[in-house]
């Protein structure tokens, strides 16, 4: 088992026991950034600070440079958007699996997905599991 996948199940067994873990990268971008959203700038302090995410600008969760260089605080509006951004534009651009497979979308009944949201509401659950 690789180092990385030791310390996420040390993590894990840690949060069911409720016992408080080392300064993790939250804690440090937190730290470095400030409780400040980056992009709205709402400030968050208290109860309300859980809302503010840490972002990684390149996308990879394990790379966590102890500079902060990779990390952007985000609330977790502005993070949701950031990311539903990412994926809308990997399905525009035709790099998503989803865009490749939308002739496959069907209900389990055979026909077209319906719903409020339609066929793209389904592409957009699959990209999601995924």
């Amino acid at each position: 088992m690789s180092a990385e996948k030791d310390n996420r199940a040390e993590e894990a067994v840690r949060a069911l026991k409720g016992e408080k873990r080392p300064e993790g990268y939250r804690e440090k971008s937190l730290r470095i950034h400030g409780n400040v959203c980056a992009r709205c700038m709402r400030e968050f302090t208290g109860k309300n600070l859980k809302l503010l995410t840490v972002h990684h600008k390149d996308g990879d969760h394990d790379n966590n440079p102890q500079d902060g260089s990779n990390w952007e605080n985000l609330c977790i509006y502005c993070h949701e958007e950031e990311h539903s951004r990412e994926l809308l534009g990997d399905y525009e651009d035709g790099t998503s699996s989803a865009k490749k497979d939308e002739h496959r979308v069907v209900h389990s009944s055979g026909g077209e997905e319906s719903g409020s949201m339609g066929a793209l509401g389904a592409l957009l659950k699959e990209a999601l599991k995924k």
